[in-house]
């Protein structure tokens, strides 16, 4: 008679010990999802305004390969120091700016993921693709949006690994065109808009529906991270959008991206202005070499990177040739030139400054802004925004009239509003970053822009809400002889922690894949100093201290 009741409560037991397997095995993973969650595949048949969800799909571990076309998120191909869009698996917390040829191993350490596919039309004439992936296991329960670089026009793939790598639900967007190029601009004023802030913040709208659909919770911390182009969305999403993002990476950022431009080719017009006055690649060594000797030891050690260039005082003229041109040598018109690319770009007729100098330490780097025509991104930008005309050959720029037409010709992809008050007052954190020795975003964009929010905001707003860390050595987002990989979210996440920015960042230096300096990044105002004993390529011999030598030169936009 009590038969019944003893396998009616084995069943039960058993029942509830596999419930209890269950709920910790997804609890284990991080994947804990509610009754309210949504399948992979049926994240297809999710309805958004303004949106239609292409596919959703579950990509196997490691399996994943880019479309064609699709391998790099990163501006101006082919340029020594375009800022690209992925970083290796170690660094994939710290992302955007990244190693070109780095992504084929982030790809490998995929987990299996949930690919969603969307198109945006937030206007008439908007084609917005986006794409949302989400971890199958290991969700860490948040969400990082990564950025573009040059004229986008494609999706960030190997930054969009990087993040899902290490845990994060990912966003990225094409910004609304395909390819590297500012060719979708003409006629397309609507497109232009999508690229200067309505393609992030849409796509970032989206991507959190459809991650709380999924896992049937929202995210709860929301990161951007960009560098370049991608600097500049970030800044454009505080600036418009101060609930999108509560931490924001933004490096390099390209603000009054516009004048940016006009900048560019007007310095470039000037190391060209005859036909003896350009420096030939092969003679940046030779001034290189001059700055580092004049330079190098101002911070105690010599280690082939200035700790901080607004410190050096160099003047090209100590290798003006005594006679004839000379591959030792420059000749006067190249002096001038060397003197140029140091000065900052003012307008003829204001005298205000709009683009600054590029920094003692940056020649190796010249030929993107001082080479023998100007760089494509800026080119493109006269082509196709400001004049319209395909053909416009830049020998025609002229700075005493097209630099005002520059701003005219579309103000929206400026971003120069230096009031983040809103988005601070939410709690939102901005971590500025800029290599000392970029030559496509001169520097003191970055320390101007700082300096001007701190104005708005107040020094108090230092360390809680903004902090910037200038990396001695690094060019444009990545590379060079400085220490230039660094984990950004993790120092962010820090940040969010403990309620103040990091006093230091450490980060690396790899040659052949392998780690051989390591030195620390200090808040804007500090540098890195040697204790004076133990290795100089180890962080921990270094400490920030106030940089009492060397007042930053600091202008307000």
């Amino acid at each position: 008679m009590n038969r019944p009741k003893l396998i009616v409560g084995r069943c039960l037991t058993a029942f509830v010990f596999l419930a209890i397997l269950v709920t910790t095995a997804m609890l284990w993973t991080g994947v804990a999802q509610t009754a309210g969650a949504t399948k992979c595949e049926d994240l297809a048949s999710l309805t958004l305004p303004d949106a239609t969800i292409t596919s959703a799909l579950m990509v196997a571990a490691g399996s994943f390969t880019p479309p064609a076309g699709g391998r790099r998120g990163s501006g101006a191909p082919g340029i020594a120091q375009a800022g690209a869009d992925g970083r290796g698996p170690a660094e994939a917390r710290g992302g955007a700016a990244g190693r070109v040829g780095g992504a084929g191993a982030v790809y490998g350490t995929l987990p299996a993921f949930c690919r969603v596919a969307a198109t945006l039309k937030p206007s008439s004439d908007s084609e917005i693709k986006v794409e949302v992936w989400l971890p199958a296991s290991g969700w860490n329960g948040k969400f990082q949006a990564v950025g573009n670089g040059g004229w986008a026009g494609t999706i960030s793939y190997p930054a969009l690994a990087a993040a899902v790598a290490a845990g994060y639900a990912g966003a990225s967007t094409d910004t609304g065109h395909t390819g590297n190029t500012a060719q979708f601009a003409l006629g397309h004023p609507e497109k232009v808009i999508d690229l200067a802030y309505r393609s992030v913040h849409e796509m970032t709208v989206k991507a959190k529906t459809i991650i709380e659909a999924h896992y049937g919770n929202a995210p709860k911390s929301s990161y951007w991270n960009g560098c370049s182009q991608g600097g500049r969305q970030g800044l454009a999403e505080a600036q418009r959008y101060p609930a999108d993002f509560d931490g924001i990476v933004a490096g390099a950022a390209a603000w009054n991206q516009m004048y940016l431009h006009a900048g560019r080719l007007a310095i470039n017009k000037v190391a060209n202005r005859t036909p003896d006055s350009n420096i030939p690649q092969s003679k940046y060594p030779l001034v290189h070499d001059a700055v580092l000797k004049a330079c190098d030891r101002l911070d105690g050690v010599q280690d082939g990177v200035i700790e901080n260039p607004v410190r050096c005082r160099f003047d090209p003229k100590v290798l003006q040739c005594e006679d004839a041109d000379g591959p030792s040598c420059l000749t006067a018109a190249q002096v001038e030139t060397a003197r140029a690319l140091y000065a900052p770009v003012r307008n003829p007729n204001s005298g205000a400054v709009i683009y600054p100098g590029l920094q003692p330490g940056s020649e190796l780097g010249w030929n993107i802004t001082g080479g023998p025509e100007p760089i494509g991104t800026a080119l493109d930008a006269f082509k196709y925004v400001v004049f319209g005309d395909p053909s416009w050959d830049w020998r025609r720029f002229d700075p005493a009239t097209d630099i005002e037409r520059t701003m005219k010709a579309m103000d929206v992809l400026a971003t120069n509003n230096t009031n983040l008050k809103p988005f601070f007052d939410r709690g939102g954190k901005l971590l500025l970053y800029h290599g000392w020795n970029d030559t496509q975003v001169a520097p003191e964009q970055s320390t101007n822009y700082f300096s001007a929010v701190v104005g708005n905001a107040g020094k108090g707003a230092v360390g809680k809400s903004i902090q910037l860390y200038m990396v001695p050595g690094m060019n444009h987002c990545q590379g060079g002889a400085g220490t230039d990989t660094f984990d950004k979210i993790a120092a962010m996440e820090q940040w969010e922690e403990k309620g103040t920015a990091p006093d230091q960042i450490v980060a690396s230096h790899r040659t052949d894949g392998k780690v051989d300096r390591t030195r620390p990044l200090c808040p804007f105002g500090n540098v890195a100093r040697w204790k004076g004993t133990g290795s100089t390529d180890e962080a921990a011999n270094f400490t920030c201290a106030v940089d009492a030598g060397a007042p930053q030169r600091v202008r307000r936009p």
